[in-house]
């Protein structure tokens, strides 16, 4: 407990105060996250919608976490996701965002998400292309039920810090352009930044870095 108790700290010290940090869960246990808890997390991410409900019924002692889904979102666990998540980051589509709106006003709920961009081609990636977001950014900006508040953005393996720090700094003018485009909205969050590049994030404006290797070890295969 101590150590992830350390390692909060240590990565706290070194944030400013307008980013927000989320525990990568995934794949660690539920005891883990309370000993984060007990530390003052209170942002956990999660991949997978079925392993973060597990750990929710677990944690129900625990009322004031928020869980966000930083993980690919398949259509058939669209339900699940809205009822058992805060945020979304990982909304890559116009169909998946238009079956959360639908899906969270059936529920009344109304989950805050992030829009994923992909800025460099990349088959192994999900995410909106910058040109087909801007074009289909008109649609999005109306959808009642689910609250866009920014991008995610997940630059591709193998790139040099110069490099990864140039995405980033295209996902935060690309946030810019939508913001005008649609001023209605609050679009103030950038989700990007992990435990190998958030430094390089947070230089170029992240408002949530996602970090899980850093703070609680490596992660048990499954």
């Amino acid at each position: 407990m101590a150590q992830i108790a350390e390692r909060l700290a240590s990565l706290r010290s070194q944030l400013p105060p307008s980013v927000q940090l989320i525990a990568v869960s995934k794949n660690h246990p539920a005891t883990a996250i309370r000993e984060a808890y007990a530390a003052g997390q209170r942002h956990f991410g999660e991949n997978r919608v079925q392993e973060a409900i597990a750990k929710q019924a677990e944690l129900t002692d625990l009322p004031d976490l928020t869980w966000h889904l930083i993980g690919p979102l398949q259509s058939n666990k669209v339900r699940k996701a809205v009822e058992h998540f805060d945020w979304i980051h990982s909304v890559d589509s116009w169909a998946l965002a238009e079956r959360l709106d639908r899906i969270a006003g059936e529920l009344g709920r109304s989950p805050q998400i992030c829009l994923q961009v992909k800025l460099l081609p990349d088959p192994n990636k999900a995410g909106w292309d910058p040109v087909d977001l801007r074009a289909d950014f008109s649609q999005l900006s109306q959808l009642q039920h689910i609250q866009i508040r920014g991008l995610m953005a997940i630059p591709p393996l193998g790139l040099t810090p110069a490099e990864t720090q140039a995405l980033f700094a295209q996902a935060h003018t690309l946030a810019s352009e939508l913001q005008q485009q649609a001023p209605q909205l609050k679009l103030t969050e950038l989700s990007m930044g992990m435990s190998n590049d958030w430094p390089l994030a947070v230089a170029e404006g992240a408002t949530w870095i996602r970090v899980g290797t850093q703070l609680f070890g490596p992660r048990s295969p499954q």
